[in-house]
């Protein structure tokens, strides 16, 4: 595949990382207004790196586009002259919707939004895809690319908010939760490097149980749980103190800021 990644910000590297470590581009072309700081990727011997987005246009089939919101409209209008039926249109733009970029390219275009994390970078993604009524057609290619990268789901547009929160912003909220983790360590008496060393396995962990057996939460938490044992007296102060309720009133805060950006 013929990949360009159109703003080679933080979330852009990471997808081209990504893509990179997978080896699922024949060839890449990466954009950015400075070039300096990704020059070293054309090592590669297949990557581009440019500051021409009509040049990165014209030699790539699926155009990945990570550029500031601000930014967008205007990039598309610069390079919709160039789009042709082999391209596909591939958003990860915040709160940009599909029928904002078919008012600026047409509808006889194949347009996907996703909502990709930067644990992409290390093939751990979970990215939401959705797409317009032609974009449908390459919903599947777009998966593709992704899961090269970690796990995607296909959801609604509506859902796409919604998705940012629990996927994007959750990459912070875990993190949270590991450091958290990590500190009780310390305090427990490990030293620093081996309390986020425990945390984060055992995070990584609880994930891949889950991913591997399809169990609920609640299964593997009853597997670790005895009468009068200290998991559940962990277990239970930790509720007592609020941590689901934080948490689910954190994602909701994150949901409501993020719906006002929407809105504005």
């Amino acid at each position: 595949m013929k990949i360009a990644i159109i703003g080679t910000g933080n979330l852009g590297l990471s997808i081209a990382k990504g893509v990179l470590h997978s080896n699922g581009a024949t060839s890449m072309y990466m954009t950015k207004r400075n070039v300096e700081s990704i020059k070293a990727f054309e090592s590669y011997g297949n990557v581009t790196v440019t500051s021409d987005n009509r040049e990165a246009v014209q030699n790539s089939d699926i155009l990945i586009f990570a550029v500031q919101p601000g930014h967008f409209s205007q990039i598309l209008k610069d390079i919709k002259d160039l789009l042709t039926e082999k391209h596909v249109v591939i958003s990860t733009i915040t709160g940009f919707s599909i029928s904002k970029i078919e008012s600026i390219i047409g509808t006889d275009n194949y347009v996907i939004r996703s909502m990709p994390n930067t644990a992409i970078s290390v093939g751990k993604s979970m990215t939401c895809v959705c797409a317009n009524e032609m974009g449908k057609k390459r919903i599947d290619l777009a998966k593709a690319i992704f899961n090269r990268m970690g796990h995607s789901l296909e959801i609604p547009e509506e859902k796409m908010q919604a998705a940012t929160v629990i996927c994007a912003s959750g990459i912070a909220f875990w993190m949270r939760l590991i450091r958290a983790t990590t500190q009780g360590a310390i305090q427990l008496g490990f030293d620093a490097k081996e309390a986020q060393e425990l945390a984060m396995h055992t995070c990584n962990g609880a994930a891949s149980l889950l991913i591997e057996s399809g169990n609920h939460p609640e299964e593997e938490i009853d597997r670790v749980t005895t009468p009068m044992g200290c998991t559940i007296k962990g277990l239970n102060e930790m509720e007592h103190q609020g941590l689901s309720s934080s948490l689910i009133r954190g994602i909701v805060a994150s949901f409501d800021k993020i719906t006002e950006f929407k809105t504005k």
